[in-house]
């Protein structure tokens, strides 16, 4: 199986839905993120000048998705970086990853707006029949 992987937005009546595609549930997670930046500005505009750490616990890969995305928005808020790039291992229940990223340089980024959590509306983690692995939610914007 050669699944190539992307990220898109969806249609969301008031949010912005984000999904990660990719061939395995690690890699559909990081494109997930990849999405989550890309509501705000291109993540291919991201300088990876600071790596961190980002780690989260749920108890299913739904619970696991939302709170891999919540610790991305709290590191994106906290430290007022967008992240380009991430690398991501999911133990059982744990995703332990890093991102890269930069300050936000509202010039450059023209940041459209704040992300405030990842919602349960449209969440979704699973297989394809091809078997590329979707993650998906609704963050609230």
């Amino acid at each position: 199986m050669s699944t190539v992987a992307w990220w898109e937005h969806f249609h969301h009546v008031a949010d912005v839905g984000v999904r990660g595609i990719g061939a395995t549930c690690a890699e559909a997670f990081v494109q997930a993120a990849l999405a989550l930046t890309a509501v705000v500005a291109d993540p291919a505009a991201v300088r990876l000048e600071q790596a961190v750490a980002i780690e989260a616990e749920g108890e299913d890969e739904q619970a696991l998705l939302l709170a891999w995305l919540d610790a991305i928005i709290y590191e994106m808020a906290v430290r007022h970086m967008l992240f380009g790039h991430f690398d991501l291992e999911i133990r059982g229940n744990r995703a332990i990853g890093r991102a890269w990223g930069e300050k936000v340089d509202a010039a450059r980024h023209e940041p459209a707006v704040e992300i405030k959590a990842a919602t349960y509306a449209e969440l979704g983690v699973g297989q394809r029949p091809d078997g590329a692995w979707v993650a998906q939610c609704v963050v609230d914007v």
